[in-house]
């Protein structure tokens, strides 16, 4: 038979049985879009900003629909009830996590971000405890982050006035935090191990948010037969376990159970105590992808929630003056921040929040799975389907936050000027997966942002008014755009 005729006919199969498989699917889940076959809907939602596609796809099927990435059936859950009622009132049942092919390959199904079950419940319930252990939320914690801060001041002012941007020194100040905790030591911003180590960090994240990472991910015979970007987050992420496995054999050769250093210490001591453990998941792998994930969940998003928030800052200039005066009337010049002040700071405080909403950084959280069949508003959602809960849907409600898209810190005061709490303020998720890092970053965020605007006014080389906000990236993560300014003495 021609060559020709049989890739026909197999192809013809492949149709039909994508379409079966789509018919089928569709009869027990919720309403959507027609997906294509093979395609799913990626016509529909493109990849250059699926959260704006998903807000429209609900304003016609409503808070619950269906969607097709490829042959995948997702779910997606909008508006802050269905969100809220699966990721907190459902929250076991909607706890998994969906690991996409380049993630399986890179993380193996190891660590706190794309491991589930037994694996996933220990280690995030002893990443908590260790964190805790070690300060998070308490003093300890907030004298490394403000040793971080003078650290950071003292880098700002070596500019002298010149035009910088503030990428790299943003992202290196949240990674020595992070540095301390795992590792026990800062480093200095110019040691080419640290400068290399944050290099390869900052590559995958351009890498993960890229189209080309979506398509693999839909397409996963893509990341085997073909070139792309995919193969090098593949061989960063083998640097990076490299590294991180260097510093473990470091720890072990100097461990003393009776007085653990840092997060590291805690694991091996772990490891050490579960040895005859056949079953245990306090494996050198497991503690490899775990530094990894703390380091990538606690460095990225500070850095970059930072990052555009000295945008926003420089496009409301006025807002900065009044975030100042509130420092200069609480805080002072002479002293440091400290985490005390912030019930004294309610418009710095709403700032924070604001910039923390407006960014949105994660507009579709981190893709979830459910770990059982459930109804979920008259719908049968099958055991492993995908699930994603639109962030962007609760962050930028329209009757919570009215003019959603405009940046206003009135979104978090009340008519008095005092501090407003919102249960729609969603931005490291909700439930049984909420980040790790909440507590921490929360910490960074008011004394990294509150000291750099205590010391310096943050100036545009352009006019505030020509600023664009708008996100250069909007996939996986919001990114701003690349931007040199300058940091004047106050």
């Amino acid at each position: 038979m021609d060559p020709v005729v049989v890739l026909g006919l197999c192809l013809s199969c492949l149709l039909l049985l994508s379409h079966w498989k789509q018919s089928s699917e569709k009869r027990r889940l919720p309403p959507g879009p027609t997906p294509f076959p093979i395609l799913g809907n990626i016509v529909q939602l493109g990849f250059k900003d699926i959260s704006k596609s998903l807000t429209i796809l609900s304003e016609v099927y409503g808070p619950v629909f269906t969607v097709y990435l490829g042959t995948r059936p997702t779910v997606v859950i909008c508006g802050y009830d269905a969100v809220k009622e699966a990721l907190v009132d459902l929250g076991e049942e909607f706890s998994g996590r969906i690991v996409f092919p380049l993630t399986a390959k890179v993380k193996k199904g190891f660590g706190i971000i794309f491991s589930n079950g037994k694996r996933w419940k220990e280690t995030r319930r002893f990443s908590l405890m260790t964190l805790r252990n070690f300060g998070m939320g308490k003093k300890s914690i907030e004298e490394r982050i403000q040793e971080e801060v003078s650290c950071l001041v003292g880098e700002l002012r070596k500019t002298s006035g010149s035009p910088c941007d503030p990428t790299f020194i943003l992202g290196a100040a949240p990674c020595n935090v992070i540095c301390s905790v795992i590792f026990q030591n800062r480093f200095d911003y110019r040691d080419p191990n640290f400068l290399a180590f944050i290099d390869k960090f900052n590559e995958s994240a351009k890498i993960l948010n890229s189209p080309w990472v979506q398509v693999c991910n839909t397409f996963p015979i893509l990341l085997d037969w073909f070139p792309g970007s995919h193969r090098k987050m593949i061989s960063n992420s083998t640097y990076v376990e490299n590294y991180v496995l260097e510093k473990i054999k470091e720890h072990q050769e100097t461990l003393d159970i009776t007085n653990p250093r840092d997060f590291i210490d805690c694991f091996l001591i772990k490891m050490e105590q579960e040895k005859h453990n056949q079953q245990s998941e306090f494996t050198t792998e497991n503690l490899m992808a775990t530094v990894i994930d703390v380091f990538a969940a606690g460095t990225e998003t500070v850095s970059t929630t930072l990052r555009y928030g000295l945008l926003l800052l420089m496009k409301h200039p006025e807002v900065t003056a009044k975030v100042q005066e509130e420092i200069e009337r609480v805080i002072g010049r002479h002293r440091s921040p400290c985490m005390q002040d912030r019930s004294r700071m309610p418009y710095t405080d709403a700032v924070i929040h604001e910039i923390q909403r407006y960014v949105n950084l994660v507009p579709n959280n981190v893709p979830r799975a459910t770990t059982c069949n459930i109804t979920f508003r008259s719908y049968l959602i099958p055991k492993g389907t995908a699930v994603l809960t639109s962030l962007t849907s609760v962050l930028h409600d329209d009757k919570e936050f009215p003019n959603p898209d405009r940046f206003d810190p009135g979104h978090f005061l009340d008519a008095s000027g005092n501090f407003k709490k919102s249960d729609y303020f969603m931005p490291f998720s909700a439930g049984k997966r909420v980040c790790v890092g909440e507590a921490l970053a929360r910490m960074e965020l008011f004394l990294f942002l509150t000291a750099i605007l205590q010391n310096f006014t943050p100036k545009p080389l352009v006019d505030p008014k020509d600023i664009d906000t708008t996100p250069l990236v909007s996939r996986f993560g919001r990114v701003p755009r690349l931007y040199q300014h300058i940091f004047v003495p106050v």
